[in-house]
């Protein structure tokens, strides 16, 4: 690194000794975008209209990991119409 590199306070997210990973409690909506493999605008679309829960803090969404994940379980466990899933072309 040069002499300018920047000398800020790090953040461990795994502590030195024992104890357990660090989780956030919220998600950015780059984040979101990621897990789902959506795109980031479709991702801020659906953020917007309350698809997906999230809180605007100043300029920024906030999806809290909990309810994100609650959202999501109940997204996914709906059933099919046919009530099976033996994939296309069968």
């Amino acid at each position: 690194m040069s002499a300018t590199a920047r000398t800020g306070s790090v953040v461990r997210l795994l502590p030195r000794s024992g104890g357990s990973a660090v989780e956030p409690v919220t998600y950015t909506v780059r984040e979101v975008a990621k897990l789902l493999g959506i795109s980031l605008g479709s991702t801020y679309t659906l953020v917007r209209d309350g698809t997906i829960p999230a809180t605007r803090l100043g300029g920024r969404w906030l999806i809290p990991r909990t309810r994100f994940h609650a959202w999501l379980d109940g997204v996914t466990e709906q059933p099919t119409a046919t009530g099976t899933d033996r994939g296309r072309g069968r």
